[in-house]
């Protein structure tokens, strides 16, 4: 779908609706306001931060997530805290730096889940995203208008409908947009395994995206399917209330890393098992070595599936078994209905909200005509190359948005001028990572291990922003002598 010519220098402004809140929803609204555009976005919940949003409450009725889409929207559990350092998740202009002026917030490098969500609020209000966002509405459709509306200046672009209600489902909304950006996150509807005797087992069972506190398994044998980050995270925190915590991973030998080793060491009630292949409605549980064991609760950290059930582009993009959302080429436009949909936040394994400043200014200068797409064809043609490729080296179809190491950067290069994540920062991460595999309990409170490079640029970054914050303090003060001297 080709985009209109804009003449001259003329760049054009267009309607464009953002549907969430949340980090990739924010980093979107700044460029797209940036570029000229008029952005309104769409909330669900009742203020920023998605998954960062904690919300103390879980379906009690469908703990395991089953119903689509869920009715709560946040996985955050009470002791969460972030897996990189404050100072590589912060934006451009706008770094995470500690708040030590005001009381009660988490200065640590590795802060809880509601720093974070303090901290994307303060973002929303210091670029003056908060007037853009409509609070407790919910999305119900996606859809284009039935066919072009000519505009007044022989615009013929598609539109989109967007249907919307408020939290107390009374009040429907519907509006047309010029474009929609999908910004609503994918760590919300639970992906289950399929295990033999699951339906009849009567004990507890639940996603992790249920889970909040570990007081309710307290002197219980607790089974935790899934070795990855959440996995260990909530079985860690479970340990100190349950009388057995099992952990159980795919491959027990790829799981026994020197980190896992440790923690297996420090503590006696916590075991690594093999994949759980059958579950009987006494409690019983077998593992793929042929070992059993009665259990009390089985937690499913087995990760999320990509979920847009308000998106109708009749079959144009879809979930596909794989948990692959397709097609989009570069994770971004889908190729017939570019640039009027558009997507924010579905790659993996990438650095945050970097990324998706990246993928918000490519699409508002896009929309604006600052930069064109390839056309249709091209562009579906290097889809089904990205997919070919990742086959033939060996990728499973369901890490498709898993952007490899050496090409993160390139959206930035290519697409929209935005300058790579600063090296020393990515020297951090290594860092921490390194520390992260060699002790995963301890990783994010070892201070004082930053090379000599990190601690130059780390006191250089400290001292941009407290003058950054000197200068926003001081602007009032000029202004108001400015107006005084002219009375």
């Amino acid at each position: 779908m080709p985009m209109p010519k804009v003449s001259g220098d003329l760049l054009a402004s267009r309607k464009v609706c953002v549907i969430g809140a949340g980090m990739a929803g924010l980093a979107a609204t700044r460029e797209l306001r940036g570029e000229g555009h008029a952005v309104t976005v769409l909330e669900q919940s009742g203020d920023v931060g998605g998954q960062w949003l904690y919300d103390p409450r879980t379906d009690d009725a469908d703990p395991l997530g089953a119903i689509v889409p869920v009715r709560v929207h946040s996985s955050a559990y009470a002791s969460l805290r972030l897996l990189s350092p404050r100072e590589a998740n912060g934006f451009s202009g706008f770094q995470f730096e500690p708040r030590h002026d005001v009381p009660g917030r988490d200065v640590r490098r590795f802060p809880g889940h509601r720093e974070m969500q303090r901290f994307l609020r303060d973002f929303s209000d210091a670029f003056g995203l908060t007037d853009a966002i409509r609070f407790g509405t919910k999305v119900v459709r996606v859809a284009m208008a039935p066919a072009p509306r000519q505009c007044d200046d022989g615009d013929a672009t598609p539109k989109w409908v967007v249907r919307s209600i408020d939290a107390d489902e009374t009040a429907e909304v519907e509006e047309v947009f010029d474009a929609v950006v999908v910004a609503t996150g994918h760590y919300s509807q639970p992906r289950l395994p399929s295990i033999d005797g699951m339906a009849e087992w009567q004990r507890r069972q639940l996603h992790s995206h249920s889970y909040r506190v570990p007081e309710p398994f307290r002197d219980e044998v607790v089974v935790v399917v899934g070795c990855g980050d959440s996995g260990r995270d909530i079985a860690l925190d479970i340990l100190a209330v349950a009388k057995e915590v099992h952990l159980t991973a795919k491959s027990t030998e790829a799981a026994m890393t020197a980190a896992m080793c440790k923690t297996l060491a420090r503590h006696a009630n916590l075991r690594l098992r093999p994949q759980v292949v059958r579950m009987f409605a006494d409690g019983t549980l077998v593992f793929a070595d042929g070992s059993r064991m009665v259990a009390d609760s089985v937690i499913y950290c087995t990760g999320y599936w990509y979920s847009f059930p308000f998106l109708d582009t009749a079959g144009v993009v879809a979930v596909d078994e794989h948990n692959r959302v397709g097609p989009l080429f570069e994770h971004t436009f889908p190729p017939s209905l570019a640039p009027w949909l558009s997507f924010v936040g579905v790659p993996r394994m990438v650095p945050v909200p970097w990324y998706f400043e990246a993928q918000g200014r490519w699409i508002a200068q896009v929309l604006s005509g600052r930069r064109t797409l390839p056309p249709e064809l091209e562009m579906a043609r290097a889809v089904e190359e990205h997919y070919r490729a990742r086959e033939l080296a060996g990728v499973p179809k369901e890490c498709n948005h898993d952007i490899e190491p050496l090409k993160v950067f390139e959206i930035g290069e290519k697409y929209c001028d935005l300058p790579r994540v600063e090296e020393w920062k990515r020297e951090l991460m290594e860092s921490i990572s390194r520390n992260f595999n060699d002790d995963m309990e301890t990783f994010r409170d070892r201070v004082d291990e930053d090379s000599e490079n990190v601690r130059k640029w780390l006191d250089m970054w400290y001292d941009s922003s407290a003058k950054a914050d000197r200068d926003q303090e001081q602007e009032p003060a000029a202004a108001g002598a400015t107006m005084a001297s002219s009375l």
